[in-house]
């Protein structure tokens, strides 16, 4: 069974920074492209930022360009996604994810002064 836990979320300043954090298991993490989406409230489901199975290539949505760094650890089954520069509108719950359809249980990233 795979399974994807993302930890790492919080209560932070406008300008403040997190680094997110999801371990994988269940799946021969180093053949998998992974991503980050997010949901903020009322909203759908949102791309954020994805990056290839070895990590040579990544990819995000322009709202977060500059501002957001994926990365991953396939020694520790482990992707990552650094925040800077937060926004109140990038208040959601992030979730980690392959593109075969796993997902996460999330973790919430909540904005605000």
């Amino acid at each position: 069974e795979v399974q994807l836990v993302e930890s790492g979320g919080g209560l932070v300043q406008p300008g403040g920074s997190l680094r997110l954090s999801c371990v994988a298991s269940g799946l021969t993490f180093s053949s998998y492209d992974m991503k980050w989406v997010r949901q903020a409230p009322g909203k759908g489901l949102e791309w954020v930022s994805r990056i290839s199975y070895d990590g040579g290539t990544t990819y995000y949505t322009d709202s977060v360009k500059g501002r957001f760094t994926i990365s991953r650890d396939n020694a520790k089954n482990a992707v990552f996604l650094q925040m800077s520069s937060l926004k109140t509108e990038d208040t959601a719950i992030y979730y980690c994810a392959t593109n075969f359809g796993h997902r996460g249980q999330g973790t919430q990233v909540t904005v605000s002064s």
